[in-house]
């Protein structure tokens, strides 16, 4: 379960801080309601929402989803902000797609590079998918990248270029970054994936779906947490 931190309104008599279990799209949620007027101090808004962090760690909840534009430098220990990095790391191909066509670049026949410091299992998704969109996909990895390259031209018939010189990287039209590199090339399109402030485009659920999410959300961390937890699929359900 996940705990999901909303203002209310302060109209009428109503507790600084109400917890209710609600599920949003089958996603189990604990919801914390914390009261907020138009004239309510920071300082006061601050103590109600640690309060309600304390009460949801009591009630075992470990990963929360803010409110928007709601920052929170410090959380009670084992408790953690729904991590974005997932999300955005399962729509890397489609974001690339997205940013290339916004530049009026042809994804179809872009170059497209990607570079890790391992290769875990986002890379090799991303790097599998982008090879069945893109003509040309190159892929900077320190080891184990020879096997993926076998794989793929066996299972696909797609060939990845294995290892790029600088200028090679330089020719790209998009830059796929799943950890910080220093003197990077300046490609038209660069995703740094290992950045959970970087902006989204926006992301659009099913016309019926959208008007069951909960207003005042993180919209970035609440489609985090549904992914997590399996009740959206990139493609399927969100898009672009």
């Amino acid at each position: 379960m996940v705990g999901l931190l909303l203002w209310k309104g302060a109209e009428g008599r109503r507790k600084a801080v109400t917890l209710r279990e609600e599920p949003v799209l089958q996603m189990r949620c604990l919801r914390a309601e914390i009261l907020r007027g138009p004239r309510t101090p920071e300082a006061v808004l601050r103590r109600r929402f640690t309060a309600a962090l304390k009460k949801m760690k009591k009630a075992g909840i470990t990963r929360v989803i803010l409110p928007a534009g709601w920052s929170c430098d410090a959380l009670p220990q084992g408790m953690e902000i729904e991590s974005t990095l997932p999300l955005r790391r399962a729509l890397a191909a489609d974001w690339v797609r997205k940013e290339l066509e916004e530049k009026g670049l042809h994804p179809a026949s872009a170059r497209v590079a990607v570079m890790a410091s391992h290769l875990s299992g986002e890379v090799v998704r991303t790097v599998t998918e982008l090879t069945l969109r893109h003509r040309y996909v190159l892929l900077d990895v320190p080891h184990g990248g020879e096997e993926l390259c076998r794989r793929l031209r066996r299972e696909y018939g797609v060939a990845v270029q294995l290892g790029p010189d600088r200028g090679r990287l330089e020719e790209a039209e998009a830059l796929v970054l799943f950890d910080p590199a220093e003197n990077l090339p300046r490609n038209p399109v660069v995703l740094p994936l290992y950045d959970g402030n970087t902006p989204l485009p926006r992301l659009l659920l099913p016309p019926a779906w959208e008007d069951l999410l909960p207003q005042g959300a993180d919209r970035t961390q609440l489609l985090a947490a549904m992914l997590r937890y399996g009740v959206i699929r990139p493609g399927a359900h969100l898009t672009f």
